[in-house]
């Protein structure tokens, strides 16, 4: 019987040295970094530093961007405050300067445009 336990153990102790053996061939190709996990693992690694700083990168241009638009919002703004003044001042003026043409003969406004389209329409035809 003592026989029989010790050649069991020495198949236990056979088998827990060949399991040793596979488990430290496959760390050996994880841990590589030419391929395997280890070059995915290291390719990867990189990636993330690269993205990092572009992420940075983009960061800083969108903070100078925000800024630069923010300052050309307010400039916008005040702009159009000041239109905004010019035309309620324009309201306050008269709608037309007294003309005294306009006041003796309403009509001669409508004449003058009938003249003046007349006239062009001559010079047209004699340009031509």
């Amino acid at each position: 019987m003592d026989f029989i336990a010790d050649i069991l153990m020495a198949g236990g102790a056979f088998g827990a040295a060949l399991y040793c053996y596979v488990l430290s061939q496959r760390l050996k190709r994880f841990a590589t970094l030419e391929g395997g996990m280890g070059g995915a693992i290291a390719v990867l690694s990189a990636q993330v530093d690269d993205m990092t700083r572009a992420l940075e990168k983009a960061r800083a241009a969108a903070m100078v961007s925000a800024s630069s638009l923010e300052g050309l919002t307010e400039r916008g703004e005040s702009v159009a405050s000041r239109l905004e003044l010019m035309l309620a001042s324009m309201h306050d003026l008269p709608d037309k300067a007294a003309d005294p043409k306009s006041e003796q003969d309403p009509e001669a406004e409508r004449r003058l445009r009938f003249v003046r389209r007349r006239s062009l329409r001559e010079e047209a035809e004699t340009g031509a």
